[in-house]
C-alpha cells in the first residue's frame, strides 16, 4: 500500500501536464489531497505504538529491498508533504494562471511530492538515496522553472551542486554504516545503536552523514543556496521551505539520532554548527529588505534550531524538534504564500517600499497576522508552546546554546512583525499595482494553516496524539509529550517575555538596524554566496588548466597515459596484495612452454625499434602470430586459427590503410620520446603478464565450466563448447561485438570515400 501510493504520485507527476493542458490544473489539488486521506487512515495504529512496516523485493542479488516504514515520524512528514502540499496546488494554479510552463511545472511539483514522500518513508539507505537525489534533481528543475532569467539558473545550479556533493557525502557514510551494521534497513540499523556507537567505523559515519544532512538543511556554510532557491516561484518556496526539501536533512538526523545520537561526536559536531547557522542567519535575515529572502533566512535559522535540538543530550530535546517542525511548516508556508499575494497585488515584496496595505487588502492582513504571531512565539498559537519546549531544552545545555537560542528567536520576532506588521499597518506607501484581496484559490489555504496554529495552540492534545509517537521515533524511547499554554511561572516563560521585549525593539528600529547590517560590504564579500561563486571559478581555471595539460590532441600521448597509468595501478594492487608467486619451469619442461614467450619478447622489441608504421605493423603481427601458436601448443587450435586469421586479416588491412594515409614514412619519434612510451608499454606488459600470473595461481573454481559443459547440449544443441558460449549462451555480447565491427568497418568506408572524393574535387581543380 505505501508502495503504491508513492509510486502513483510519481506515476501522476507523468500525467499531470495532460490534465493541465486541458485547463483543470486546480483539480490536481484532488492528489495531495487524497493522499493526505490515505496516510491519516493511518492515524489510529501510528499514534496506538504501531509501526507499519511494508517490503517488496528489489535487488535481490545484492539484498536490497524497497523496504517501507509509517511510524509517527514519517506519518508527521507525510502529513504536512500532503495537506501543505494540496494548499500548493491550489495556490500554483491560480498564482501561475496562463504562465506558458505551467504543465511543466506541476510534473515536476508532483515528481518532487513524490520523491519526497518516498525518501520519508523509506526503510532502506539504498531506497533512501535514490529519492534523495531526486528531490534534488526535481527540486533543480523547480527552482530554475524561469530557465530565461540568470537568476534563476545560477539558483538552481547552485543547489544541485550543493545538494549532490552533500549526497556523495550520505552515499560514502551510508555505505560504511551499513557495513558496520551487516544491514541497510534502518529498522535493523537503529536497533544495533550501542554496538554502532562501539563501532570503529562511527566517526567517519556521523561526519559524512552529517555532511548529506547539512547540505540538504541548509546549515553552515552551506546554506547560501536555500535562500538564493527563492528565485523559484512563490508556490515552490512555500513548499520547499515549510514541509519538504529543506527538512528532509533534519528527518535524517532525526531518523538516525537513535543509533547515533549516544556518540559524543553527534552532539559535537549537530550543536556547533547548529548554533552557528542559527546566528548566521539570524544576521542575513536582518539585513533583507525583500519579503522572501527575509522569510528563507529565518527558516535557516529554524533549520539551525532543529539541527541545535537533534544534537542536544536533553530529554525534551525530542519533543521541542517535532513540534517546532509542526509549527514552522505551518506558519513558514502561510508566510510565503502570504508574500506572494503581495508580490502580485502591490507590484514588489521590498518590505521598505510597504505600508497600509490593510486597507486594501484586510483578509490578507488577518491571514498574515495569525501566522505572524505564531512565528512570533505568542499565546495562544502552536508557536508558543513551540518556543517554550526550545527554551527547556536550551536551558539543559550550556549558557551559549540559551544566548543563540535568545537572539533566533528575536529575530523570529522581527521578522514576523516585518512580514504581518510593517507590510500591512502604518501609514500607506505608493506601490507599482493596485492592492487588493485575491480570490479564494490564493487566500484560502494560508488562512487554513493559520488558523490550524491557533487551533493546535488552544487544542495541543490534538497535535500532542501524533507529536508523541514520531518524538519516540526520534529518541529511540517511549516520550509522551505534555503539551500546554501554560506550565506557571517558569524560566522559559521569563525567557519568552525577554525574546518579545528584545524583538520588539529590535522591530522598532529595524529600518536603522537592516541599514546597519546591509552597508557592512564585508559580509558579501567573505559570506558563502561569494565562496561559492570563487569555487566555481577556481574549478573553471582548474579545468582550463587541466584540459590544456591533458587533451594535447595527440592519441599516441592518450594512450599511453592510459596504459602508464593502468600498469601503476595494477602493480600497485599486486604489490599491496604480497605480489605475485610465480612457479619457473624446470630444465627437464624448457620446450615451447619457454621459447615462444621469449620469442614474443624479441617479438615486441622489435616492434619498439621499428623506425616505420610499416615494420611496425609487420613486426606487431609476428607478435600476434606468435600468441596463435602459443595456444596451438596448448591444445586450442580453434582459437589458434582465428588468431592466425584475424592477425592475417589485421596486417592487410593496416598496410592497405597506411599505404593511403599520409604518415611519415619514418618514425618521427624523438629519442626521448620513444624511451618514454617503451618504458609504458613495457609496464604495462609487465602489470599485464603478473595479473594474468595471479589469476592462473588463484583456485580454479569450475562450476561455470561444469554447468557449461551439463547444458550444452540440453539447452543450447551444440557439443563445440567454445561455438556454444559464443553465439547462445553470451549471444547478446557477441551480438554487440559483430555490431561494433560492423559500424567500426561502415565508418572505415565512409572515410576512405570522403579521402576519395576529396582527391577528385582536387583534380577537378587542378
Amino acid at each position: 500500500m505505501l508502495a503504491t501510493l508513492v509510486f502513483s504520485t510519481l506515476a501522476a507527476g507523468v500525467l499531470a501536464p495532460v490534465v493541465v493542458r486541458r485547463g483543470l490544473a486546480p483539480w490536481l489539488a484532488l492528489l495531495p489531497a487524497g493522499l493526505f486521506v490515505a496516510f491519516l487512515s493511518w492515524w489510529p495504529e501510528v499514534t496506538g505504538g504501531q509501526v507499519v512496516l511494508q517490503q517488496q523485493a528489489w535487488i535481490p542479488s545484492l539484498g536490497v529491498a524497497l523496504s517501507l516504514r509509517l511510524d509517527g515520524l514519517s506519518l508527521l512528514f507525510a502529513l504536512l508533504i500532503t495537506g501543505i502540499g494540496t494548499f500548493i496546488y491550489l495556490y500554483a494554479a491560480s498564482y501561475l494562471r496562463g504562465a506558458a510552463d505551467l504543465p511543466r511545472f506541476f510534473a515536476f511539483l508532483t515528481l518532487f511530492m513524490g520523491a519526497m514522500l518516498g525518501a520519508v518513508l523509506a526503510d532502506d539507505l539504498i531506497a533512501l538515496l535514490v529519492f534523495w537525489e531526486l528531490t534534488s534533481l526535481t527540486s533543480f528543475l523547480l527552482i530554475g522553472y524561469e530557465p530565461e532569467k540568470p537568476q534563476a539558473r545560477r539558483a538552481a545550479q547552485q543547489g544541485l551542486l550543493i545538494t549532490m556533493a552533500g549526497g556523495l557525502s550520505l552515499l560514502a557514510g551510508a555505505i560504511l554504516l551499513g557495513l558496520a551494521a551487516g544491514s541497510m534497513r534502518i529498522t535493523d540499523i537503529v536497533a544495533q545503536g550501542p554496538a554502532l556507537i562501539a563501532h570503529p567505523l562511527a566517526p567517519a559515519i556521523i561526519v559524512l552523514v552529517a555532511i548529506g544532512a547539512f547540505a540538504k538543511s541548509a546549515q553552515a556554510p552551506l546554506h547560501a543556496w536555500l535562500a538564493n532557491a527563492m528565485a523559484a516561484p512563490t508556490p515552490v518556496s512555500a513548499f520547499l521551505h515549510s514541509a519538504t526539501m529543506v527538512k528532509l536533512g533534519v528527518y535524517l538526523l532525526a531518523r538516525l539520532n537513535p543509533a547515533l545520537g549516544e556518540h559524543a561526536l553527534w552532539s559535537a559536531l549537530l550543536m556547533p554548527v547548529g548554533l552557528l547557522t542559527m546566528f548566521m542567519g539570524t544576521v542575513l535575515a536582518l539585513r533583507a529588505s525583500d519579503l522572501k529572502r527575509v522569510l528563507a533566512y529565518s527558516t535557516v535559522v529554524s533549520l539551525g534550531t532543529l539541527v541545535t535540538l537533534i544534537g542536544l543530550p536533553h530529554p525534551m530535546a525530542a519533543t521541542a524538534v517535532v513540534t517546532f517542525l509542526l509549527a514552522h511548516a505551518l506558519y513558514k508556508a502561510c508566510l510565503f504564500m502570504v508574500a506572494g499575494i503581495v508580490d502580485h497585488a502591490a507590484g514588489t515584496r521590498d518590505a521598505t517600499r510597504l505600508g497600509g496595505l490593510a486597507r486594501a487588502m484586510p483578509l490578507t492582513a488577518v491571514v498574515a497576522v495569525l501566522a505572524g504571531l505564531s512565528m512570533a512565539g505568542l499565546p495562544p498559537f502552536v508557536g508558543f508552546i513551540g518556543k517554550e519546549l526550545i527554551y527547556e531544552a536550551a536551558l539543559g545545555g550550556s549558557w551559549w546554546a540559551v544566548a543563540v537560542a535568545l537572539l533566533a528567536n528575536a529575530c523570529m520576532v522581527v521578522v514576523a512583525g516585518v512580514v504581518a506588521l510593517r507590510c500591512f499597518f502604518g501609514p500607506a506607501q505608493p506601490v507599482p499595482g493596485a492592492p487588493h484581496d485575491p480570490g479564494m484559490a490564493l487566500w484560502f489555504g494560508p488562512l487554513v494553516l493559520a488558523l490550524l496554529g491557533l487551533l493546535f495552540g488552544l487544542v495541543p492534545q490534538w497535535p500532542a496524539a501524533l507529536l508523541g509517537p514520531a518524538a519516540s521515533a526520534m529518541a529511540g524511547r517511549a516520550v509522551v509529550p505534555a503539551l500546554s499554554l501554560w506550565h506557571g511561572f517558569t524560566p522559559m516563560l521569563a525567557l519568552s517575555a525577554l525574546t518579545l521585549a528584545l524583538g520588539g525593539l529590535a522591530l522598532v528600529w529595524w529600518p536603522a538596524l537592516r541599514r546597519g547590517l546591509a552597508g557592512r560590504g564585508a559580509i558579501d564579500r567573505w559570506g558563502t554566496d561569494a565562496g561559492y561563486d570563487r569555487l566555481i571559478v577556481g574549478l573553471q581555471r582548474v579545468a582550463a588548466w587541466q584540459t590544456q595539460r591533458i587533451q594535447t590532441g595527440s592519441l599516441r600521448r592518450y594512450l599511453g597515459t592510459v596504459f602508464a597509468f593502468t600498469a601503476a595501478c595494477l602493480l600497485l594492487t599486486l604489490w599491496l596484495r604480497g605480489g605475485v608467486a610465480v612457479a619457473w619451469p624446470r630444465r627437464d619442461q624448457i620446450g615451447p612452454e619457454v621459447a615462444l614467450p621469449l620469442l614474443m619478447v624479441l617479438a615486441a622489441a622489435a616492434v619498439l625499434r621499428a623506425r616505420s608504421f610499416m615494420s611496425g605493423i609487420v613486426t606487431a603481427g609476428m607478435v600476434g602470430f606468435l600468441v596463435a601458436l602459443t595456444f596451438l601448443f596448448h591444445g586450442a587450435p580453434d582459437l589458434a586459427f582465428t588468431q592466425f586469421s584475424v592477425e592475417a586479416l589485421a596486417i592487410v588491412i593496416l598496410l592497405a590503410i597506411v599505404g593511403r594515409m599520409p604518415f611519415h614514412e619514418v618514425d618521427p619519434r624523438r629519442a626521448a620520446e620513444r624511451r618514454r612510451d617503451a618504458l609504458a608499454a613495457g609496464a604495462f606488459g609487465v602489470a599485464a603478464s603478473l595479473v594474468l600470473l595471479a589469476v592462473v595461481a588463484t583456485p580454479f573454481d569450475a562450476r561455470l565450466s561444469d554447468y557449461f559443459r551439463a547444458v550444452s547440449v540440453t539447452e543450447a544443441h551444440g557439443r563445440n563448447l567454445v561455438n556454444v558460449i559464443i553465439v547462445d549462451f553470451r549471444a547478446l555480447d557477441t551480438l554487440g561485438e559483430i555490431a561494433v565491427l560492423a559500424l567500426a568497418a561502415l565508418a572505415a568506408a565512409a572515410v576512405i570515400a570522403s579521402v576519395r572524393a576529396r582527391q577528385a574535387d582536387d583534380k577537378e581543380a587542378a
